[in-house]
């Protein structure tokens, strides 16, 4: 990406991927005995369960270690080499002029991140180092990541620093959050977090509590981009039943790209997510986003798109893939705009409700617009 674009707090050591737990390595704690000194953990509501944590008892410290290429394939080999030659000696391609963006710094920036600042807060525009940043914080609007800022996942394409939480929760978290969103004035709220394969739940009763929580302070509209849980079907349903207004959970890349792209993730998967939200009953809108310029054809992105509506996804946004450093995946191609909206009106004749598609476009861009929130140009916040 260039050096217009907003950097996060992601600087300094950051850890390899995990290696996926094993169904029923974990331990769930006793709610009697409440949880074990320094440990992170904490007994929820009557009507929620416990969490453990998967492996052997460690002190809940999150944890970094250093960053590695990605651009390498997964430990199968399948994918290995991909782009891995498409770049510049400085590990990046020039950005075209519809690429760039302007600095932050005007409209409601200021006060936006004074507020996420002082309820310690993370956001995945700045973990994800987001070009749209700007734009979105002048609005007053911000995506907030819980869950903490360690992914336990290595994504060959995302700029969120990837460790080891080793079972860290912040309980207090959701209270935090509902204030901000009270605080904002959002008529339409996007919650995120980072993936929590050490957790046994991988993170749901959180995301439950957080959605509960904001349900006290605001009636704002409410959108989770949830991770796939490790295709435990128990955890996405604690999330529906928490009634989320929109559940998104992202594509990404087309199939054959998966095995280099989401080397911990699996296509097949994040369909089945996608499935049970639509099957649930819930009044929820079932959302998913992908990529283009990793490589991917247009007869596999027309395919991924006949599969996202065969399995009920009614909002999809369609951005660019940018590289967030030399240790990321590379650039193949830089779509141009009208190719975007090429894509765009494919994508609704295919039989999407809602399409977000361009250049910038990501997940949470503009989201209050395309889950019909507010009309195009309409103020998001209340007041």
């Amino acid at each position: 990406m260039s050096e217009s674009l907003p950097r996060g707090e992601v600087e300094g050591p950051h850890a390899p991927r995990a290696a996926e737990p094993a169904p029923g390595d974990g331990t769930q704690l006793d709610p009697a005995a409440g949880p074990p000194p320094d440990s992170g953990l904490a007994i929820v509501s009557d009507s929620l369960p416990p969490v453990g944590v998967y492996g052997a008892p460690r002190p809940a410290v999150p944890q970094r270690l250093p960053l590695t290429p990605r651009f390498r394939g997964c430990g199968s080999g399948a994918g290995a080499g991909v782009g891995a030659d498409a770049a510049s000696p400085t590990g990046f391609r020039r950005l075209p002029d519809w690429l760039k963006v302007k600095l932050p710094g005007t409209g409601e920036y200021a006060g936006t991140k004074a507020l996420l600042r002082r309820l310690s807060l993370h956001t995945v525009c700045e973990e994800a180092r987001c070009p749209n940043l700007g734009h979105c914080w002048e609005r007053g609007t911000a995506t907030i990541m819980i869950l903490g800022e360690l992914c336990t996942r290595r994504c060959g394409f995302c700029a969120v620093a990837p460790g080891k939480p080793n079972g860290y929760v912040d309980w207090d978290e959701p209270r935090r959050v509902g204030e901000a969103v009270a605080e904002m004035g959002l008529r339409h709220t996007v919650i995120t977090s980072v993936a929590r394969d050490d957790l046994t739940d991988g993170g749901s009763t959180i995301f439950a509590r957080v959605i509960r929580e904001i349900r006290k302070h605001s009636d704002t509209v409410i959108e989770v981009l949830i991770p796939d849980f490790r295709g435990h079907a128990q955890d996405l349903q604690r999330v529906i039943d928490a009634r989320p207004e929109v559940i998104n959970h992202n594509i990404e890349t087309v199939e054959r790209l998966h095995p280099v792209v989401r080397p911990s993730a699996r296509y097949a998967r994040s369909l089945d997510l996608l499935r049970q939200v639509q099957q649930s009953g819930a009044p929820i809108k079932v959302k998913s986003g992908i990529m283009l310029g990793l490589g991917e054809q247009q007869n596999e992105v027309i395919q991924t798109l006949r599969d996202l509506v065969a399995h009920g996804c009614e909002l999809l946004t369609i951005g660019q893939y940018l590289r967030p450093t030399p240790q990321h995946l590379p650039v193949i191609e830089y779509v141009r705009p009208e190719t975007f909206r090429w894509w765009g009106e494919q994508a609704r004749a295919l039989g999407f409700e809602s399409v977000a598609s361009g250049p910038l476009v990501r997940s949470s861009f503009h989201a209050d617009e395309l889950a019909g929130t507010v009309r195009p140009g309409e103020r998001s916040k209340t007041g």
